[in-house]
């Protein structure tokens, strides 16, 4: 069984790293977190004090850390993965980036011998827990189908979308549907108790139609029940459209939705609400509306 590393235990890529140890996997790992490593230690994994001794103990690397310049940093730094990789090592890049790094950072490793694929995940800190994350992955079909099985102890849905980059850029698609879905199901239930109909009363009645959602009966219960306790925080998902819009203007395609739901994430930042969920998309439309949606 292949040895892996595991780079970046925070809200999900710790309890992603317990689902590879429950598998059966040999997992080395790192973290600037010296308390989540000693978490997943106490799990069955070993340490590496540096992110190149990950690497020197592993076959796969996976990364999970938050944004292009920390992927640079972990994979192509001082002590980096690279600096302890041996030829052919594979590096499995789950972190949600701007894909046109992905393939710049993917270059490099390919130059030194190594392999590299990009493999974000969406499901939020509940379904990396239960391993049932979808997970999106751009890169070589032979790399692909060597790591498939692990991505699957992590994953229930895992699906090559093309080479290098596809994967974020299935990423970013997912990222701006779920934004917009959120905003949209503020924007009508704050609508409807205006209006004088319970929010409640609406999410039952169209759940079940063509407005229902994976999204909306995820989200909606968060919002009448008031609790934002982060499945996915907003400052993360600010990072994502911001990856979104910097990747839309460089292909030039229209994000006047998305630049609409980055604005009020921006508004609930500037109210110290960021690291909330992003189901408190809502308290924008509450706070504009004099209301609040919840039962």
């Amino acid at each position: 069984m292949k040895k892996i590393g595991f780079i970046g235990l925070g809200i999900m890529g710790k309890p992603m790293s317990k689902n590879l140890l429950k598998a059966g996997y040999e997992l080395t790992v790192n973290d600037l977190n010296k308390d989540a490593v000693k978490e997943v230690v106490a799990c069955g994994a070993k340490e590496g004090k540096t992110n190149a001794e990950v690497a020197a103990a592993s076959d796969i690397v996976i990364t999970m850390v938050p944004n292009s310049p920390q992927v640079e940093e972990v994979v192509l730094g001082d002590n980096g993965v690279l600096c302890g990789a041996k030829k052919g090592t594979i590096i499995v890049d789950m972190s949600s980036i701007n894909p046109i790094v992905s393939k710049e950072v993917c270059a490099k490793v390919e130059k030194a011998g190594c392999f590299m694929i990009d493999a974000p995940v969406s499901g939020g800190e509940p379904k990396a827990i239960d391993g049932t994350l979808s997970i999106m992955v751009g890169g070589r079909e032979e790399i692909f189908d060597e790591v498939k099985d692990i991505l699957s102890a992590m994953g229930s849905s895992v699906v090559r979308c093309g080479d290098i980059g596809a994967g974020n850029t299935t990423k970013l698609a997912n990222q701006i549907i779920v934004a917009v879905n959120i905003a949209a199901v503020s924007e009508a239930f704050v609508m409807g108790k205006k209006a004088g109909v319970a929010p409640e009363a609406i999410f039952n009645a169209i759940k079940g139609g063509l407005a229902g959602s994976t999204v909306m009966n995820a989200k909606a219960p968060m919002m009448m029940d008031g609790n934002f306790k982060p499945g996915f925080r907003i400052n993360l998902h600010i990072k994502d459209l911001n990856n979104c819009l910097d990747t839309a203007h460089k292909v030039g395609a229209p994000m006047p939705l998305t630049s609409s739901v980055m604005d009020m994430m921006q508004w609930l930042k500037s109210q110290g609400k960021e690291t909330l969920d992003h189901s408190a998309i809502v308290q924008y439309y509450e706070y504009l509306a004099g209301t609040d949606i919840r039962r």
